[in-house]
């Protein structure tokens, strides 16, 4: 006889919201000089794919921009990251043939400063999204002239200038991050957490001056957190909206062949990690006299694909992959790693992908929520949008990212999942103890992740992760009182896939997408959560 698949009960509360999700935590992020996430990307000058006009998208790719659109995204964070410690702005304004190029410091290459502010900003009015600038918080007056520059309405040289670059009105830029990873020592401008403090509160003050409604965020930090924050937020707590946070998993499959069951189980890791760091804020705020903590921004998170660093530098494949290359197993520990940028996403990183987002809707409610969120990268380096010169294609996780910004609702349910788990030594994301193998801790991995939500049409969306590598799971979906509803409107990513390995190609760029299942009826009250799957119930 067949065994019976395990069953999961999930109640959830309709009557007592936790919170109000914000838009914002499905942002993204682009970094120049990166792995294509520009230039290769979202800007490829003398392409047959891109804007041939004379306008400020001239250059850009066609195909990539229409992805990203359909994403309706977020606030995209640019310039960087590591390459925004370096970064003169004035570099990449006005008529591009007279931009200087410069040596690149954060990623060794050459920035050729031809896609600068106003291209960013053009590109994210045409992709419906928000832009999110990054200063490097090393200059006042240059972070003070950078504002003047893209959000002044007044007369003056630095407006004179923009409108002479194709822009009279202001480009009302709303976020500015004040510094990236400052606490680095791989960082130009790296400071003490006494130092940034003073910083921040300086730049946070001018930067207000130019524009009372621009919206700051601070330099978190994802270690010695107290040591940090006490002082950030007692100096510039007041003036700051938001302090970022940035998270990175480990994926090992490149050379161990299976880490599914690692991949999807990191994001309780970052769940424990942004909980741990909400409450911290929330009682540092407290103790700095503030009337309420600063949110968090997850400006930078994603799993990285870690690979020997012997094997040979990866390059872009024109499908979509890596280019074919020799490599050799390592036998045991592979000792130095680095990250694959070119390696695509797997069905494994879409799961890891919603099971942050659960973690991101649980903070709703919190005095210091996960506000904003933006995931590393939007464009190639592993991205959500994978560009060759031969055209693009959405890469695995990018139906994750479709599926919770459409058809998830923005208010967020309690819900109780009672159902079958594992006990595990789960990844501690990047991070790796003295003889240089990754961190674990042992934890219970529910198979069902299930975060409810409510959209402003007052239906109920249920999402529901299924981490079981091959079985599925029985779902009993109870409302309130005890209602449980007959049928539901499904959608899932991952249940048809060939195999755990499958990927999303140019030549098969649907291999991983959402599917619409249409109404479903529950069988006896209950339906089946395919394994290795992500779903969206609307009731």
């Amino acid at each position: 006889m067949p065994v019976p698949s395990p069953e999961a009960v999930v109640t959830v509360d309709t009557r007592r919201p936790s919170g109000r999700l914000d838009d914002d935590v499905y942002g993204h992020f682009l970094e120049s000089a990166f792995f294509g996430n520009i230039d290769g990307g979202v800007f490829d000058e003398g392409s047959p794919l891109s804007v041939t006009e004379p306008c400020l998208l001239h250059g850009v790719r066609t195909d990539v921009l229409a992805l990203c659109r359909e994403l309706g995204p977020g606030p995209i964070r640019w310039p960087g990251g590591n390459f925004t410690s370096a970064y003169h702005w004035e570099d990449g304004v006005g008529p591009r043939d007279e931009r200087p190029s410069r040596l690149e410091l954060a990623w060794g290459g050459r920035e050729s400063n031809r896609f600068g502010t106003d291209e960013f900003l053009a590109w994210c009015e045409a992709v419906g999204a928000e832009p999110y600038l990054v200063h490097s918080a090393r200059d006042v007056d240059e972070a003070v002239r950078w504002i003047e520059y893209t959000n002044s309405a007044r007369d003056t040289t630095l407006t004179a200038r923009r409108a002479r670059n194709g822009r009279a009105e202001p480009w009302k830029v709303r976020f500015w991050g004040v510094g990236n990873e400052v606490y680095g020592p791989w960082q130009m401008g790296h400071r003490t957490a006494g130092q940034y403090a003073a910083a921040a509160r300086e730049h946070a003050l001018f930067m207000r001056l130019v524009d009372p409604d621009v919206k700051l965020v601070g330099v978190g930090i994802p270690w010695r957190q107290e040591e940090w924050t006490r002082p950030l937020l007692k100096r510039a707590g007041s003036l700051l909206d938001y302090l970022s946070l940035h998270l990175y998993g480990a994926g090992t499959h490149l050379w161990t062949g299976d880490d599914y069951d690692a991949v999807v189980a990191q994001s309780l890791y970052f769940e424990r990690e942004i909980h741990a760091y909400s409450q911290l804020v929330t009682a540092l705020a407290h103790d700095a006299g503030l009337d309420r903590p600063p949110a968090l921004a997850l400006d930078e998170w994603t799993m990285r694909h870690l690979e020997p660093a012997a094997w040979p530098e990866p390059r872009p494949g024109d499908d979509g992959g890596i280019a074919p290359r020799e490599t050799t197993v390592p036998d045991g520990d592979p000792g130095a790693v680095r990250v694959n940028r070119w390696s695509p996403r797997t069905v494994a990183d879409a799961l890891f992908c919603a099971g942050v987002f659960h973690a991101i809707h649980r903070t709703a409610g919190l005095p210091a929520p996960v506000a904003m969120a933006n995931p590393v990268n939007l464009v190639n380096a592993n991205g959500l949008v994978v560009a060759r010169p031969g055209g693009a294609v959405r890469s695995a996780i990018y139906p994750i990212w479709y599926l919770y910004r459409h058809h998830t609702g923005r208010t967020v349910l309690p819900c109780q999942v009672e159902g079958p788990s594992r006990t595990a030594s789960v990844v501690l994301g990047d991070n790796r103890g003295p003889d240089g193998s990754l961190l674990t801790a042992p934890m219970t991995v529910p198979y069902l992740d299930v975060s409810a939500t409510r959209a402003d049409d007052g239906s109920v969306r249920v999402a529901v992760v299924n981490r079981h590598r091959s079985a599925a799971v029985r779902l009993r979906l109870v409302l309130d009182d005890g209602a449980t509803p007959a049928t539901a409107r499904i959608r899932d990513v991952g249940a048809d896939v060939p195999g755990l390995g499958a990927v999303n190609t140019l030549s098969a760029p649907d291999t991983i997408a959402v599917r619409d299942l249409g109404t479903v009826e529950a069988a006896d009250g209950r339906w089946a959560i395919p394994p290795h799957s992500v779903s969206v119930l609307s009731l």
